[in-house]
């Protein structure tokens, strides 16, 4: 499957804004954009509810799309589901990778730098990575989203778990997406698999959706 389509020079100015504030804020919370850390860590305890009781004995493949510095394997690395299992982490910012490759040294923990995923894994988690757009059209960034989704899909074999802003958050900003929960429900449903729930957790500002196979 092709690459999802979006123009280069947007994806360089979001891989170039992720460099400039992990330089900024470092290996931290703040430095992938999140408010803090417990609400980071929030977001990990939802996206891994996608995993079922027989995954409990390990033995999986994890795709981390969008990683950063490697937040979510710290999360993952000492849980039942990472025994016998290996991390995958993309990211399209170079210094996101190297700096997830500078200080995770275990065995079971690999990284690329990539826009899309490059080989297959049982799960695909994706946390925030499709939350800033800058300047780009919503309607273009919504589209590219939707590419994303389905070249992902393509390669996992069990399940996808991603997040997104919602558009009735408190804060609005003008560089980050919004994204309608029904709409991409539908698209799942439709595109996707017929097994798509969501839900919404507040205080956090997003939805996360659970796609299986």
């Amino acid at each position: 499957m092709s690459a999802p389509k979006i123009p280069t020079r947007l994806l360089a100015g979001i891989a170039g804004t992720y460099d400039r504030r992990l330089r900024q804020c470092g290996l931290s919370a703040k430095g992938a954009f999140w408010r803090n850390e417990e609400m980071q860590l929030r977001r990990y305890q939802i996206l891994c509810q996608i995993f079922d009781e027989a995954d409990q004995a390990g033995g999986l493949t994890i795709h981390d799309f969008g990683c950063g510095y490697g937040a979510l394997f710290h999360y993952l690395e000492d849980l039942p589901v990472m025994q016998h299992s290996q991390y995958i982490g993309t990211d399209m910012s170079k210094e996101m990778i190297d700096a997830a490759q500078g200080s995770i040294t275990d065995p079971r923990a690999r990284f690329v730098r990539h826009v899309k995923s490059v080989e297959i894994a049982d799960y695909t988690f994706v946390c925030g990575t499709f939350n800033m757009h800058l300047d780009s059209d919503p309607f273009e960034w919504a589209a590219y989203v939707k590419d994303s989704l389905v070249q992902l899909w393509s390669k996992t074999r069990k399940g996808l778990a991603f997040n997104m802003l919602h558009p009735d958050s408190a804060e609005i900003f003008d560089t980050l997406f919004y994204a309608d929960p029904q709409e991409f429900f539908t698209f799942c449903s439709t595109r996707l698999s017929s097994d798509v729930s969501y839900r919404t957790d507040e205080p956090l500002p997003d939805w996360t959706m659970f796609v299986r196979r």
